[in-house]
Parts: C-alpha cells; structure tokens; sequence
C-alpha cells in the first residue's frame, strides 16, 4: 500500500474506535448530543494524526498551515457547542430519535449517529490528509521561486478567514439575542443575520472551501467531492433544510423573515412589498 492508502485507513481506525468509546459514554449519560461538541476536535484528531505520523511533512509549510487553521476553527466550533449545550439535556433532535427509536435506539445510535459522523468526518477531512501526506512533494516546486507557499493557498487561508469570522461572528450575535429574555420567541434578524439566515452554516461553507483550495495546491484536487458533501449537508441535510423544517411552527415571524432574507449566500435583505 502507498504511504497515503496507509494513513488513510489508519485514520478511519482511529475515527472508528474514538466514535465509539464516545458513543459507549453517551450511554452511561444517557445523551446522544456529547457527539455534537466532539465535531471540530474528531477534525483536530485527524489532522494532528496525520501530521505527527508524516515525518516529511515536518518541514511543510502548508500542512503546519492547515494543522494550525484546523485546530482554530475545530477548538473554538468544540468549545462553542460545549458551553451552549452545557446544563440543556439531550438536544431534541435525539431525544425524537429515541423515542422513536425505543429499546433499539442504543444501537441505531451506534450506527446512525456515532458511526455515520465519524464517516462523514473522515471524508471530509481527505483535503487534509491528502495534502499533509502528499503536499511535501509539491512544496519543492513551489519552494524552487523562492516561496514557502502558493497563490492559491493565500487565496484559500483568505477564504477560510471569512468563512470563520461568519461562522463566529454569527454564533456570538445569536448567544447575545438568545441571552436576552426579552427576545423570546423573536426572530434574530439583526448583525450578519440580516444579509442571511444562516451566517454559522455559510462561514462552514467557506471555511471547508479554504481549506480545499489549500490542499489543491499540495495536488490534492481529486478531493473535491470532500467540500461537495460538506456544502450538500449544510444546504439540503443537517443544515438549512433540517433547521428551517419546522421553525415556522415555532416562530410565526421566521415566514416573514424568509422573505426578506437571503437563505444562504449573504445578500442585501430584499424591501418587503
């Protein structure tokens, strides 16, 4: 096997094995949601695996680039969903699933929750692995005119940048609005939620973007399907449509607010009639 099949393989072990001790908690805690802050640091796992296990890759630029942008994004997404989900229980989307579920939720859980998001993890992260793994071997053309990196990885750490100040940006302005008893049952339509309704899941867009454009400069291209998954969860999946499908039945205003903002890519909120 090739050095990248190798680190692939031993990378998707170490999802697996991790998915599931964490899913072994879940059961003691009774509370499918520990699954949710582990999302960025499962990214920070993989990465820092990768980079340790790739000696040549020690000297790469790029791949200490993509281990630092990696870990930024990944603690503060961790950190973020930690203390938000702190002291609330068991998030509703899992509590519908095990009382669907019943008595087999256990191992439904295993296979649809724990195992699922460390497979959807491990492929979205092939930009990653792919370049730090095979990026050392494209840095010396790179580095032969004299720079440590390429056009194409500025523009790329340019789009991750925007991409995190949204995703932060937009998950502080709603912990502010949320924060305030006042807005209770209020629909947050202010800051970067006035250009769109989903700045946290246009900022992950970018960000796994930027971190695609990077990786293409290490001959990582054939990747792309990574960042394709990523943008058709956060669209049609897990993100807007899973969100949005019962919103109106919980904020009567969210109609209105549809109207007049953009759903995803940021644009100036339309004059009502």
């Amino acid at each position: 096997m090739t050095p990248l099949t190798t680190m692939l393989l031993t990378s998707l072990l170490v999802v697996l094995v991790t998915m599931t001790a964490l899913w072994l908690l879940s059961l003691v805690l009774r509370n499918a949601s520990i699954v949710d802050p582990f999302w960025g640091k499962g990214f920070i796992l993989v990465t820092w695996l990768t980079l340790v296990s790739t000696p040549s890759a020690w000297s790469d630029v790029r791949s200490w680039l993509l281990a630092t942008l990696v870990t930024v994004w990944g603690l503060r997404l961790s950190l973020y969903l930690l203390w938000r989900n702190s002291g609330h229980g068991e998030d509703r989307r899992y509590r519908a699933m095990r009382e669907h579920h019943g008595p087999r939720f256990w191992w439904v859980s295993l296979l649809t929750v724990f195992w699922l998001q460390g497979v959807i993890l491990w492929i979205v992260s092939l930009p990653i692995q792919t370049a730090v793994v095979a990026g050392p071997t494209h840095a010396v053309l790179v580095q032969s005119s004299g720079m440590p990196l390429s056009v194409l990885d500025l523009i790329g750490a340019s789009v991750w940048l925007m991409g995190f100040l949204f995703e932060s940006i937009g998950d502080f302005q709603m912990s502010r609005f949320q924060a305030d008893p006042t807005n209770t049952g209020k629909v947050m339509d202010r800051g970067l939620w006035r250009f769109t309704r989903h700045p946290n899941y246009f900022g992950d867009f970018c960000i796994w973007w930027g971190f695609f454009l990077i990786a293409d400069g290490a001959g990582a291209a054939w990747t792309i399907f990574s960042p394709l998954l990523m943008s058709f969860l956060l669209l049609r999946v897990s993100g807007v449509t899973l969100l949005e499908k019962t919103i109106t039945t919980r904020r009567p205003d969210y109609a209105d607010y549809q109207s007049r903002t953009s759903s995803f890519f940021p644009w100036p909120p339309r004059q009502p009639r």
